[in-house]
């Protein structure tokens, strides 16, 4: 199984591109597979062939997912230029508010929306929302939407902290954590949460605020940093489902993907 950056183009060929509008905002979603519906949302630079070696697993499990394409070109291999180009890109798109601490992206009302469209054709008890990185924060504010029962949030990376946001930034307004922590209190649910110990781009202190903002219902799963894979195109271990991802049986990484899986059948498939 591959490692680390693959650095052959993926062709998504086993995806489905349907151009998909919603809130008058038109956006490519790749969908493949067949049971509940799972919302996947890229990192930094955009759907690269590690997510979509991810989202392959989430698929192969049982699950329906659906892969938007909320920057970069489908398929293309990261590098350091990409996801500097990426970064900057999302800069300037008025979807993406990188140094908000109180109040999420605008991008959030289009997944929550896409969140309703997949729990229509797939149907079942909800979906599942996965974010990571530039998007992993999106998926608490997507449990405002009623249809997203299964929420994990990979290395959360907003409001970026290099950028000047504030560490202990959560990019959700307080009325919607509010919001979110009432629901999974009264429903029983819970936002599982991965990030490196010593990541920089996910420090610490935003998951000790989550825990404050969420109270038990914040479910955090710290790696150690050797843990993951080494040598990538950062100094540190960021990515725990993807770049930094060790691929062998019983990997801390490798557990965690198949945590999250788990969780997708508890909370999506609870007769199974």
């Amino acid at each position: 199984m591959g490692q680390g950056v693959i650095k052959a183009p993926d062709s998504l060929e086993d995806f489905t591109r349907r151009s998909v509008t919603l809130n008058n905002l038109e956006r490519a979603v790749f969908v493949s597979g067949d049971g509940p519906g799972v919302i996947i949302m890229h990192e930094v630079p955009g759907i690269t062939p590690e997510v979509a070696r991810f989202a392959r697993w989430v698929r192969d499990a049982g699950f329906r997912v659906y892969l938007p394409s909320l920057l970069g070109q489908p398929g293309k291999p990261n590098s350091r230029g990409y996801a500097l180009s990426s970064v900057a890109r999302a800069c300037i798109a008025r979807e993406f508010s990188l140094l908000a601490g109180d109040k999420s992206s605008l991008i959030v009302d289009w997944l929550r929306a896409l969140a309703r469209l997949a729990h229509g054709e797939c149907g079942g008890p909800g979906v599942g929302a996965l974010g990571m990185c530039l998007t992993g924060n999106f998926a608490l504010s997507m449990l405002l939407e009623p249809a997203v029962r299964a929420p994990v949030m990979c290395q959360p990376s907003l409001p970026v902290v290099a950028l000047g946001g504030k560490p202990d930034g959560l990019h959700a307004a307080p009325g919607d954590v509010a919001a979110v922590r009432e629901r999974l209190e009264r429903e029983d649910l819970t936002i599982e949460a991965y990030r490196f110990a010593g990541d920089p781009l996910c420090p610490g202190a935003r998951f000790d605020a989550f825990a404050a903002a969420l109270g038990p219902r914040f479910s955090p799963h710290v790696l150690a940093d050797e843990d993951g894979r080494q040598g990538t195109l950062i100094p540190k271990p960021h990515s725990v489902v993807t770049t930094h991802l060790i691929d062998t049986d019983g990997a801390p990484t490798r557990r965690a993907v198949e945590e999250i899986i788990a969780f997708f059948r508890l909370r999506l498939k609870p007769a199974a």
